[in-house]
């Protein structure tokens, strides 16, 4: 029975290829185009499914498509778990290098809303037997594109909702895998020609998060509460007419982990960080050209912006000079003086950059200062809506003590957790001096030994606060005394010359 069932569906393709040679063979080739189309047209009445294709390249200069590779990346999440032929691919820039995807004509079923859906992974050759060595797909042409089925019922469904869902989840996928990039700006010089760019990066490794941030738990509660908030604030920064970007001023002594603060705000939005070093900057325009090239979802850094450039800005009017005031030199060694300033960013250009119309492009932006010394800054430059957060990082704490010290020497509490707290009340101590001191030394230096360093250290400073202190004040004492002396010096000739001007002696 087997074989002559078998036997029968032999012949029947034998009989298929036969009728399919004498149609590719005798009918004429409009003929065969006209009968196709006629049996499409006929198998499409009868289908109740539609088919929707993604190709790996499209436009003028086939380009890779966006679409295709969210699809790729949403699919990739999924096929794992559900084809039974994958393939495996090296991805650049990912924490995930080597991920699965489904194989070349494999088949995934999808499901939203309550309607299914078959993605199939196709790869054709359009002529296999040319050779072209200018081809985008290689030797034997072959181009490879999603396809999507779904039943016709539900094509509003597909192209109204469920394809942009697909593209959005697919970017928000990669954008959790990518690696992070710290990027700097480049010399002006170096922009233009082959493969130039005004930026260059390196994979962002740093590993902090806001458990291992040095801070009372309030305060980083407070700031992560900012972040998400600014986040999810796409739609309300539209209603109220703003551009979705924040920024953050950084201020505290040296050593109070205001780079550590940058590097976990960026490990926790996964933002990529681009540090501007203003005095690589020529001008305003070449400023303004380094935020457009920004994208969004990143943070931008400008640190001890006090020091950057000349900005503390009082805003000096400049000096009226008259034709003999005038520099003497020859006016084109001035010219050639001035342009071989290091740069010409103005406080002007500064603000624009931060707050101007052309830091609404994109979107999703944090821009971060920090500095040493705030009160040395232009107010303009840091008033709320330009710099909307002001983050004091303050000297170490007792709470922030307790995050270093698990963080350093894996312990929660101990005995001389009490002697330290007081310390640290009674001084000035950056949470770097702290985190140095905590760190073993030595590989048979243990917890014990580690704290009694720190509180060695702590009693010193203390020591040292005191002594200062008691120079300052003595120091103080002695200017009052000498200024006691100069103004009854003062009275006593102003007394005598009061007599002479009397006729006394």
């Amino acid at each position: 029975m087997r074989r002559e069932l078998w036997s029968q569906i032999g012949s029947l393709m034998a009989t298929i290829v036969f009728i399919y040679t004498i149609f590719e063979r005798f009918f004429p080739p409009h003929l065969r185009d006209r009968l196709q189309a006629i049996s499409q047209k006929l198998t499409n009445h009868f289908n109740p499914y539609v088919q929707i294709t993604f190709p790996e390249f499209s436009g003028e200069r086939l380009k890779r498509s966006e679409a295709y590779t969210a699809i790729q990346t949403y699919l990739s999440a999924n096929s794992s778990q559900r084809a039974k032929r994958l393939k495996a691919e090296v991805v650049k820039d990912s924490q995930t290098p080597l991920v699965l995807s489904m194989d070349d004509n494999e088949e995934i079923t999808d499901e939203f809303q309550g309607v299914k859906v078959w993605w199939t992974a196709k790869q054709i050759t359009t002529n296999p037997q040319r050779y072209n060595p200018f081809s985008y797909y290689g030797p034997s042409d072959e181009k490879k594109y999603y396809k999507l089925t779904f039943h016709r019922t539900h094509r509003d469904i597909i192209t109204m909702s469920y394809i942009k869902h697909v593209l959005e989840e697919g970017k928000e996928i990669e954008m959790r895998n990518r690696q992070l990039k710290l990027y700097t700006n480049n010399p002006s010089s170096g922009w233009y020609g082959y493969k130039q760019s005004k930026w260059s990066h390196i994979v962002f490794e740093h590993p902090a998060t806001f458990e291992t941030l040095a801070m009372e738990q309030i305060k980083k509660e407070e700031i992560i509460k900012d972040l998400v908030k600014f986040k999810k604030g796409k739609d309300y920064y539209a209603k109220i007419g703003k551009a979705w970007k924040r920024g953050y001023l950084l201020y505290g002594p040296p050593g109070t982990g205001k780079s550590t603060m940058i590097a976990a705000i960026a490990n926790f939005m996964n933002y990529d960080v681009y540090d501007v070093e203003l005095t690589a900057v020529k001008d305003n325009t070449e400023l303004r050209k380094l935020l457009i090239e920004t994208p969004s979802r990143s943070i931008t850094v400008i640190e001890d912006i006090d020091c950057s450039l000349d900005l503390t800005g009082q805003r000096k009017q400049k000096k009226e000079t008259s034709a003999d005031d005038e520099d003497p030199k020859d006016p084109m060694r001035r010219n050639e003086e001035e342009s071989g300033k290091s740069s010409k960013v103005t406080l002007s250009g500064l603000l624009n950059f931060i707050d101007g119309i052309w830091s609404a492009c994109g979107g999703e932006r944090i821009i971060i200062f920090t500095t040493n010394y705030v009160e040395k800054l232009d107010p303009a430059l840091i008033r709320r809506g330009r710099m909307d957060k002001h983050i004091e990082m303050s000297y170490c704490g007792y709470e922030a003590f307790k995050v270093l010290a698990e963080n350093y020497l894996d312990v929660q509490s101990h005995v001389l957790f009490g002697r330290v707290g007081r310390l640290l009340e009674e001084t000035n101590v950056s949470p770097a001096d702290v985190a140095e001191n905590l760190m073993p030394k030595a590989v048979d230096d243990d917890v014990e030994t580690c704290l009694k360093r720190l509180i060695l250290a702590l009693e010193t400073a203390k020591e040292e606060a005191r002594k200062k202190a008691e120079e300052e004040a003595k120091l103080k004492e002695e200017k009052e005394r000498e200024e006691c002396n100069l103004m009854e010096e003062k009275n006593k000739e102003k007394t005598t010359e009061d007599v002479k001007e009397n006729g006394f002696h």
